[in-house]
């Protein structure tokens, strides 16, 4: 699943082709994808010229002359741009662009989403709206405080786009490690320090997987010839059976919150 490196890295890559690029016809092949009519989705965009490509958490914000139009690739969402070339079978919404290009939305398991917004409020709408702060714009107080009342695993806790955005099931795991705490723990029981320790964490891992492009792994693969190196760096993610980098440990493989999960049992607690 693309988390915030890749879907930084995807935005950077975008925007160096299509910015201003305006939208000649768009072809849904696959309605469910946008959360609202197709043709009045169709009628809307059409006209409109990308003036921006903005991100935050996991949403690719695409910044149109009068509406947002909001992505989240979810499982398997990837773009391919492309010229007067067959459509493949997962390919299921289709910008043509004045100039002839086209970006094309390929998505196997189809769990993408698409909202258009108005412009002008499209911070204070769903689905952006919901998102909490990412980990490098969190205050510890703010990280802490949100930690206090829940129950739930920390691994949980950091899953959550509505207390911290932009980490997924990959960057949790490292998080974790680096901070040596048990990806068990409840939330509620981890003190300030160690909401701090998580934070510095989180927000170095993701800053090296967005300056190494991200982490290419199963199934998600950059569509635009960006490759993530990240996964040369992973320490303890996918790591099954291998020694732990601090203790040599073998690490091990557990379900949280019905998540495979890496963890080193010595180490993390």
């Amino acid at each position: 699943m693309p988390e915030l490196p890749e879907v930084e890295t995807v935005r950077r890559t975008l925007i160096e082709v299509i910015q201003h690029e305006t939208i000649e016809r768009v072809s849904v092949l696959y309605p469910n994808i946008i959360h609202m009519d197709q043709h009045e989705f169709t009628n809307l965009v059409v006209g409109q010229t990308i003036r921006d490509l903005k991100r935050k958490g996991k949403y690719l914000i695409f910044i149109l002359d009068k509406h947002a139009m909001i992505i989240h690739l979810r499982m398997e969402g990837k773009f391919f741009l492309k010229r007067n070339e067959p459509i493949l079978k997962h390919e299921h919404i289709i910008f043509t662009f004045r100039s002839g290009l086209e970006l094309r939305y390929h998505d196997v398991r189809k769990f993408g989403t698409i909202h258009l917004v108005p412009l002008n409020d499209y911070l204070d709408t769903y689905p952006i709206s919901e998102l909490a702060l990412e980990p490098k714009d969190l205050s510890v107080n703010q990280f802490y405080q949100s930690l206090r009342n829940r129950s739930i695993t920390i691994k949980q806790a950091l899953l959550d786009q509505r207390i911290v955005s932009g980490l997924g099931n990959i960057y949790v795991d490292e998080t974790l490690f680096i901070s040596k705490i048990h990806p068990t723990r409840k939330a509620c029981d981890i003190n300030d320090e160690e909401a701090n320790t998580i934070l510095k964490a989180a927000t170095n891992v993701l800053d090296k997987a967005v300056l190494l492009g991200g982490t290419t792994i199963r199934s998600y693969t950059s569509s635009l010839g960006v490759h993530g190196r990240f996964q040369n760096e992973l320490l303890v993610h996918m790591k099954q059976g291998e020694p732990c980098p601090r203790c040599q440990t073998p690490i091990i493989k557990i379900r949280v919150g019905g998540r495979g999960t890496y963890v080193c049992p010595e180490c993390q607690t």
